[in-house]
């Protein structure tokens, strides 16, 4: 299964994609998309849809995977984030991804081991769990925990991805 992990930014959104054969991953590439900040802003979500459009179409995953962002000190700017956000799940949906979500204390427990990891030790794992990865970024070496924590979550059955209601209703015994 080929994963990429996107990390939602407005300036840059971070992207990983690795390949994962049951327990063992590989790093296929890793960079991010950047938006011109002299640009308005529906010019500037264009432009992340276009960057991402052709990351999918260079490296063609199978399943994409998103970080969910939580909401900042500053309202306007976790508006425009939540924008980019919107721009990183659409685009692989346009062409028919599977899109899952992930909460940040779900990526840093899944690569590292603790919800509250900081981002050097987050960086640091994605290091030891893709041996020969030249990470180009912060914002790429998010993405590619991001890519992880659902290549793992889909290995056990994907069933805590923020997105998968049904297959949490159906653990707990509801109707879907």
């Amino acid at each position: 299964m080929r994963v990429i992990g996107l990390d939602p930014g407005l300036r840059r959104t971070g992207w990983g994609i690795i390949e994962a054969d049951g327990n063992r991953l590989r790093h296929v590439g890793n960079g991010a998309v950047t938006s011109d900040s002299a640009c308005d802003l529906a010019t500037r979500l264009m432009q992340l849809h276009h960057g991402i459009d052709r990351v999918l179409t260079d490296f063609r995953p199978d399943e994409a995977a998103v970080e969910v962002t939580l909401a900042n000190r500053n309202p306007s700017s976790t508006l425009k984030l939540g924008m980019a956000r919107g721009i990183a799940l659409l685009t692989p949906a346009l062409v028919a991804l599977p899109v899952a979500e992930y909460l940040p204390m779900v990526v840093k427990k899944s690569v590292v081991g603790t919800g509250h990891a900081a981002k050097t030790q987050v960086a640091m794992m994605v290091a030891r769990l893709l041996p020969g990865c030249a990470v180009s970024s912060a914002d790429a070496a998010d993405a590619l925990a991001v890519a992880i924590c659902h290549a793992h979550t889909a290995a056990s059955g994907r069933l805590w991805a923020v997105g998968d209601v049904a297959a949490r209703r159906a653990v707990a015994g509801g109707a879907p």
